[in-house]
């Protein structure tokens, strides 16, 4: 079966399940990254680069979509870098697992900074980071941590989750808020950024397996259901949970992110797609992967782009978030 055939019967047979539509008029590209380097996340940034995490190899990387040409540079020896954001300064911020680190690279000459978390935390297994409106950078640990770095003066306080085990997704609200999603521990958390202390916020599935999690227009917090199978959103503002199954018969959402018209986009390893939520709607699109074992690990994008990595084909892959014309 050829590239095009595959992607046909993929279309076709996602279109088939029940609650499941194909948008055909959004253009898909993927850009083709070195076999075996495990990628894992990814962040666009303001120059039109992508950055992304290559955690099989100990690299970050920036691919220049204009011609699909990428350059890495090695974070230190034993690096596995997880997530990686951009910062107010315009350059990549990664957490970095492999040394316990949250790591900087500099943008113009690839020079890459370290910030050490302290050695009673050294099994932390850093996983997710983000900047909050003041210009600190939150992050977790999926060993059952949490933490806080001030990056002009490398000031950095981790904290004990209050569950132990899990956090992993990490997001900031346009109200300034920080939450994370602990997956082994199947809940939500806001952070007082003062004090450092979370909150446990349940979903409404015991279990659900809270992977990722991200913030709309209205400082709603969405979460992707690992082991449920579901998306979910609460609004902080009155409490308020709504839940939707993904359609199939066992979905798997691994990451979420929504776009600036507020629409969800989810990654199903389970259908081998990426899908789109339109939560006026409440239906779901999916856009299928051309290649098998695409799994998707995270998804990011800016104004009409989606961006993911495929982790199981080493490629990232583009998605409009508008119609094309």
């Amino acid at each position: 079966m050829n590239r095009r055939q595959f992607l046909a019967s993929s279309a076709a047979l996602l279109a088939a399940r029940p609650g499941f539509a194909q948008e055909s008029p959004f253009r898909t590209k993927y850009f083709q990254i070195s076999a075996g380097i495990g990628l894992h996340d990814l962040a666009p940034a303001p120059d039109g680069s992508v950055w992304f995490t290559a955690q099989g190899k100990g690299l970050l990387g920036r691919l220049d979509p204009r011609d699909g040409h990428f350059k890495t540079v090695s974070l230190g020896q034993g690096a596995a870098p997880h997530g990686v954001t951009i910062g107010p300064d315009g350059a990549p911020w990664i957490a970095e697992g492999g040394q316990n680190a949250i790591a900087r690279v500099d943008p113009s000459d690839l020079a890459v900074m370290l910030f050490r978390l302290p050695e009673k935390f050294a099994a932390a297994n850093l996983n997710t980071g983000v900047f909050d409106k003041e210009g600190t950078y939150w992050f977790t640990g999926q060993s059952g941590y949490y933490g806080r770095l001030a990056p002009t003066s490398g000031d950095m306080k981790v904290f004990r989750a209050p569950k132990g085990v899990g956090p992993y997704g990490i997001t900031v609200t346009p109200k300034g808020d920080v939450w994370y999603a602990s997956l082994a521990g199947s809940h939500i958390a806001r952070i007082d950024r003062a004090t450092g202390n979370a909150s446990i916020v349940e979903p409404p599935t015991p279990g659900q397996g809270s992977r990722r999690v991200w913030s709309d227009s209205k400082s709603r917090i969405w979460v992707s259901e690992w082991n449920s199978g579901h998306v979910s959103v609460h609004d902080p503002a009155d409490g308020s949970w709504k839940t939707w199954k993904l359609p199939g018969e066992r979905p798997r959402p691994y990451a979420v992110y929504v776009d600036d018209k507020d629409k969800v986009w989810l990654s199903d390893f389970s259908a081998n797609a990426i899908v789109r939520f339109d939560p006026s709607t409440e239906t779901f699109n999916a856009f299928a992967s051309d290649k098998a074992n695409a799994n998707v690990r995270q998804l990011d994008g800016r104004a009409g782009e989606l961006w993911g990595c495929e982790s199981g084909n080493d490629r990232i892959v583009m998605i409009q978030t508008i119609a094309a014309g």
